[in-house]
C-alpha cells in the first residue's frame, strides 16, 4: 500500500496536519492537492476541532507547485490543475476551525500562498517565501491575491514581478509571519498558540473566522481568482512554460528577451 501523503493527528481540540511528500520538499502535485483538500474537508465537518496546525515533514513546508507535473499540461490541464489547487486553499479558508501554519523551509509559489490562506502564522529563522512562478513562464494566480490584504499591494507587486525570495524576518516585517521562532522551538510555540486559542469559546471563534474572511473575501476576490484561473491556462498557449521549466530543472537561465519573446 502507498504511504499516505498527509499524516493527521487529532488531540482534542487541536488536530494537527502534516504534508509528507518529504523526498520532494512537498511540492504540491495533485495526488497531495487530492488528499491534503480532503483531510481538511474532513476535519472541517463532523465534529471539527477548534484549531488545526498545518506543517510540512523534512526540510521544507511547500516548495511550491510540482514543475515536473505542470511542465507537461495543455490549457485545459492547466485549468484543471489551478482550480484543484484554489478548491485547496478555498477548503482550507473556508473550514470552521481555525489553521496555523507552522513554516520551516522554503514556503515558495503554491507554498507561499497555502501560508497566506492560513488564519495565523508562525515560521523558523530559516524559513523563507516567494513567489517565483514568473521565473517558470507563468503567472501567480488564485490566492495570490490574498497576498494584496495581507502584505499590501506594493509588497505584493515585488513578490509576484521579480520572483525574489525573502527571509523569515522580512517575512515578517511586511506582515506575511505573525511570528519568528528559533528552529528548534517550532512546534513547541505552534502546539502553545493552538492550545491558548483552543481554550477559547469554539463559537466565537468559528464567527471571528467567519468575519475575517467577509472582510476581503467579496465578489471582486472571487473575479480575481476565476480571471486568475483563465490567465493560467492562458499561459499554456505558449511554449514559455515548458521552456522556463526545462531550463530550471537544467539548473540554466533562459532569457526571453534573447528569444525575441
Amino acid at each position: 500500500m502507498d504511504k499516505a501523503l498527509v499524516q493527521v493527528r487529532r488531540e482534542g481540540a487541536v488536530a494537527w496536519v502534516t504534508l509528507d511528500r518529504a523526498a520532494k520538499l512537498n511540492v504540491l502535485n495533485s495526488a497531495l492537492i487530492a488528499e491534503a483538500m480532503h483531510a481538511f474537508a474532513d476535519l472541517g465537518a463532523l465534529d471539527p476541532p477548534k484549531v488545526i496546525v498545518l506543517r510540512g515533514a523534512g526540510r521544507a513546508f511547500v516548495a511550491g507547485a510540482d514543475v515536473r507535473e505542470m511542465r507537461e499540461l495543455d490549457p485545459n490541464g492547466a485549468r484543471a490543475f489551478i482550480t484543484s489547487l484554489h478548491s485547496l486553499f478555498a477548503t482550507i479558508a473556508g473550514i470552521p476551525p481555525l489553521v496555523i501554519a507552522a513554516v520551516h523551509g522554503p514556503a515558495l509559489g503554491a507554498g507561499c500562498e497555502l501560508v497566506a490562506v492560513c488564519d495565523l502564522r508562525i515560521a523558523t529563522e530559516g524559513a523563507t517565501f516567494g513567489m517565483p512562478e514568473v521565473r517558470v513562464g507563468m503567472p501567480s494566480v488564485i490566492e495570490a491575491a490574498v497576498l494584496v490584504p495581507l502584505i499590501g499591494l506594493g509588497h505584493t507587486q515585488h513578490l509576484v514581478y521579480t520572483g525574489d525570495v525573502i527571509d523569515a524576518r522580512e517575512a515578517h516585517r511586511i506582515g506575511l509571519i505573525n511570528k519568528v521562532v528559533p528552529e528548534a522551538a517550532l512546534e513547541t510555540e505552534a502546539a502553545a498558540l493552538a492550545q491558548r486559542l483552543a481554550a477559547y469559546s469554539g463559537t466565537a471563534l468559528r464567527l471571528q473566522k467567519s468575519l475575517v474572511r467577509r472582510w476581503y473575501y467579496n465578489e471582486a476576490f472571487d473575479r480575481a481568482i476565476k480571471q486568475g484561473i483563465d490567465h493560467y491556462a492562458s499561459a499554456f498557449e505558449t511554449a514559455d512554460p515548458r521552456d522556463a521549466i526545462d531550463a530550471f530543472l537544467s539548473r540554466s537561465e533562459i532569457r526571453f528577451d534573447a528569444l525575441g519573446r
